[in-house]
């Protein structure tokens, strides 16, 4: 895929607060009764051998950190999510939040992460509101499962792969009170959609980075 996306990392950090200000209503408007959490959405060059600083690198040079969440949890069992989770009494503030979390699930060092952004509190449908944590990856990581009773499988999928419109589709869940629409991908059989799939998306939106895509392939749930 050609390098068609404007911008670098900092601009998306810059850019994806005022968009998810505005794109806090409905589903996604933070309860104030919800638990506080917060989510860890960790970039870092695509390739480990790429030794060129944050500045220098597009959008197509980088890829995200992702978790597949295990199948034994009773809530959101074996979806792809960020690290993250619920906010604790020892958490200094919420991105201290962020990276405990991911430190406990997949092994994450606060000292190799640089932070770019505190976005917006996002509501989610199991009453949380949660804290989108945008962080740089510092240095080459292997990250895995530290707890296989929480998290299968770590992903690291490159942007300019997750941005190609052939790679997109809608998602479509469908449930007693309607179907719920919304973009997706397909990670060798796991497919990524819901609350980090439309995280993603906005975050891609925010800095321009998307490309068009055929929002009538439809896939169900």
């Amino acid at each position: 895929m050609s390098n068609t996306t404007p911008g670098g990392l900092l601009h998306l950090a810059a850019a994806a607060g005022a968009h998810l200000e505005n794109r806090r209503t409905g589903r996604f408007r933070p309860k104030p009764t919800a638990r506080p959490a917060a989510v860890l959405i960790l970039f870092g060059p695509a390739r480990d051998e790429d030794t060129r600083g944050l500045e220098e690198l597009t959008a197509d040079d980088l890829d995200v950190v992702l978790e597949v969440r295990s199948g034994a949890l009773r809530a959101h069992a074996g979806e792809v999510a960020f690290p993250g989770g619920g906010a604790e009494p020892e958490d200094a503030d919420i991105v201290a939040t962020a990276l405990r979390e991911a430190n406990e699930e997949i092994g994450v060092d606060a000292a190799d992460v640089d932070i770019l952004a505190q976005l917006p509190e996002v509501g989610t449908v199991s009453d949380f509101r949660v804290t989108p944590v945008i962080g740089w990856r510092k240095a080459p990581q292997h990250y895995v499962s530290v707890d296989e009773g929480e998290t299968a499988d770590v992903l690291r999928v490159s942007v300019a792969w997750l941005l190609d419109p052939t790679n997109r589709f809608t998602s479509v869940y469908r449930h007693p009170l309607g179907a719920f629409h919304g973009p997706a991908w397909d990670l060798n059989g796991v497919v990524l959609w819901g609350f980090t799939a439309f995280l993603l998306n906005d975050l891609f939106d925010a800095a321009g980075w998307s490309i068009p895509w055929d929002e009538s392939r439809t896939r169900d749930l």
